[in-house]
C-alpha cells in the first residue's frame, strides 16, 4: 500500500492518496474475505485454511484474477490514457501489489499471467517464510514501512493525508511492536 502510495500519489491531488491506498490494498481484499469467512464463520482453523485450502483449485483461481498482472496492466494503461490522476493512482498501485507478490511468493506463488498462462514464478525470496529469507525480507519491509511513512509525511501537505498515512504504517508496525515478531507484518509465519 504504501509503496503504490509513493509513487503513484500526488500532493496537488489529495484524492490520489486515498486512491492509491485503496489500490495497494484491493488485490488482497478476495483473500482477505476469503480467510476471515473460513476461520470466523466457519470455523475453520487457520492451519487448515493456509495449509489447503489457500493452495485449492477455487482459491488459486481467485487469486489468478485478482493479483493478475494484465488485469492490473490493463487498467493502469486504460488510466493514463484517459488522464485520471486518480484511477491512475488507484491501478498503479494495485499493479505494484501484483509485481511485489511476483517477487516475494515461493511455495504459495500464484498464475499471475492468467489467462496468457498458468505458468507460476516461484521466487527465490519469501516475503513471509524463513525458508526462502522471510526474516531477512521481514527487516527490510519494516525498513521500508519507515521510509515510505516518513517520505510520504514529509510529502504530502494536509494534515489528513499524513493522519492516514501514520495510520496505515501504524496497522503494519504496531504488531511487530507488541510481539517483538517481524512476521507482525503479514499476519503469517
Amino acid at each position: 500500500m504504501l509503496i503504490g502510495a509513493a509513487v503513484f500519489s500526488r500532493p496537488l491531488v489529495p484524492a490520489s492518496l486515498l486512491a492509491a491506498l485503496a489500490g495497494g490494498l484491493v488485490p488482497d481484499l478476495p483473500m482477505l474475505a476469503m480467510v476471515f469467512w473460513s476461520t470466523r464463520i466457519s470455523g475453520i482453523p487457520e492451519s487448515q485454511v493456509f495449509g489447503q485450502l489457500y493452495y485449492s483449485d477455487a482459491w488459486q483461481a481467485v487469486f489468478a484474477v485478482d493479483h493478475g498482472l494484465l488485469l492490473w496492466g490493463g487498467f493502469l494503461a486504460v488510466t493514463v490514457w484517459l488522464g485520471s490522476v486518480v484511477l491512475r493512482a488507484f491501478a498503479g498501485a494495485g499493479l505494484f501489489h501484483a509485481v511485489a507478490d511476483f517477487f516475494t511468493h515461493n511455495d504459495d506463488a500464484r498464475r499471475q499471467l492468467w489467462p496468457l498462462t498458468d505458468w507460476v514464478f516461484r521466487s527465490p525470496v519469501s516475503y513471509w517464510d524463513p525458508r526462502y529469507f522471510g526474516t531477512q525480507f521481514a527487516v527490510f519491509e519494516l525498513g521500508l514501512v519507515v521510509v515510505l511513512t516518513a517520505f510520504l509525511c514529509w510529502r504530502m501537505r494536509l494534515w489528513w493525508q499524513r493522519a492516514l498515512t501514520l495510520g496505515v504504517a501504524a496497522i503494519l508496525l504496531v504488531p511487530v511492536l507488541l510481539t517483538g515478531g517481524m512476521h507482525g507484518l503479514h499476519g503469517m509465519g
